[in-house]
C-alpha cells in the first residue's frame, strides 16, 4: 500500500469512526483529490460544509473537486455561494482563489456585500481567522499564545479562543489516537503539527 493510500485509510476510518469530525471529513476530501478520486472528495468537502457551513476553504476545494469529475453547474452553485461566504468573512485568500474558479468557467463572480447585520451578541472586536469559525463577532482572543513559539504568537494574534480550544480539547485528541501518532517521534510530532496548522488555516506556516 502506498504512503497516500495508507493516509487516505486512516482519514477514511477517522470519518466512518466520528461522522461529526469536520477535520476528519476534510482531510479525507483533500487526500482523495490528490489522489484523482474527485467524485469522492466532494462528498467529503460537502460532509465537512454540513458540520461547518462557514468553512470558506472547504467551498474552494469542494467546487475544485466537481469541476474535476465534470459537474461544472453544480460547481458555480457551491462557488457562488462559497464567494459570498467568504466575502462576508473576510477570508481573503479563498475569496480570490474561488474568483479564479468562476471566472475559469465564465460564471459571475459576486460583487462585494453590503456590509451585513452583525451577528446577536457583544462585539469583542477581535475576528477570528480561522476558515470555518462560528463565533463571528463574539470571539474572544487567547490571554497568551498557547505554544512558547513564534506559530504560537500568531495563534494568539489571529484565533479565537474557541477554535483553539475545540482543536486542543478534542480534535488533536481524536487525531493523536485515530493516526497513532508518537508525539515522541520527529515523525509523530511534524504530522501533529501539519494537522494543527491545516485546522487553523496555516498552510503557509512551515513546520516546527
Amino acid at each position: 500500500m502506498s504512503q497516500l493510500a495508507e493516509r487516505i485509510a486512516q482519514f477514511r476510518k477517522m470519518a466512518a469512526d466520528d461522522p461529526d469530525n469536520e477535520l476528519g471529513h476534510f482531510r479525507l476530501g483533500q487526500l482523495l483529490a490528490e489522489d484523482g478520486q474527485h467524485a469522492e472528495a466532494a462528498q467529503s468537502f460537502e460532509r465537512t460544509l454540513e458540520l461547518s457551513p462557514e468553512f470558506s476553504k472547504a467551498f474552494q476545494l469542494l467546487g475544485e473537486s466537481l469541476i474535476a469529475a465534470g459537474q461544472k453547474g453544480k460547481a458555480v452553485e457551491v462557488l457562488t455561494r462559497g464567494h459570498t461566504v467568504a466575502d462576508e468573512r473576510g477570508d481573503r485568500l479563498p475569496k480570490e482563489a474561488i474568483g479564479k474558479l468562476l471566472t475559469g468557467l465564465g460564471a459571475p463572480v459576486p460583487k462585494p456585500a453590503a456590509s451585513a447585520t452583525a451577528d446577536d451578541g457583544p462585539d469583542t472586536g477581535f475576528r477570528c481567522q480561522r476558515p470555518g469559525c462560528m463565533e463571528g463577532k463574539r470571539a474572544k482572543p487567547l490571554p497568551a499564545p498557547p505554544i512558547p513559539d513564534e506559530i504560537g504568537v500568531r495563534i494568539q494574534q489571529s484565533i479565537c479562543s474557541a477554535c483553539w480550544n475545540l482543536w486542543f480539547k478534542d480534535l488533536s485528541i481524536k487525531v493523536i489516537n485515530e493516526l497513532r501518532l508518537d508525539l515522541s517521534s520527529e515523525f509523530g510530532q511534524s504530522e501533529y503539527d501539519r494537522q494543527m496548522r491545516e485546522f487553523l488555516g496555516f498552510e503557509d506556516e512551515p513546520s516546527r
